[in-house]
């Protein structure tokens, strides 16, 4: 499991990003680079990393469920995600 600090740190960025979205957006339609560059760093989307939402694992994260391969192996074989069964042929 990752640390509670980087977590938090992940989650702070998604909370400026929400903030500064739309400012972000005039300033660049406006082509206001001097007032942009001004914006906090974190206040930028790119700067945001998926997690996984029960551990935090950066790695392995797997979008349309929002895990990491590792807890979605675990869920999915415990029958805890509907519809995914396990492969056999």
């Amino acid at each position: 499991m990752a640390k509670k600090s980087i977590i938090a740190r992940e989650k702070k960025r998604e909370r400026m990003v929400q903030k500064y979205a739309d400012l972000r957006k005039q300033l660049k339609e406006d082509g206001n680079w001097d007032a942009l560059d001004k914006l906090p760093r974190n206040g930028s989307s790119v700067r945001l990393h998926n997690r996984c939402q029960l551990t935090g694992r950066p790695k392995g994260y797997m979008r349309r469920f929002g895990l990491c391969r590792v807890k979605f192996r675990e869920m999915a074989l415990a029958g805890k995600i509907p519809g995914v069964t396990k492969s056999s042929w």
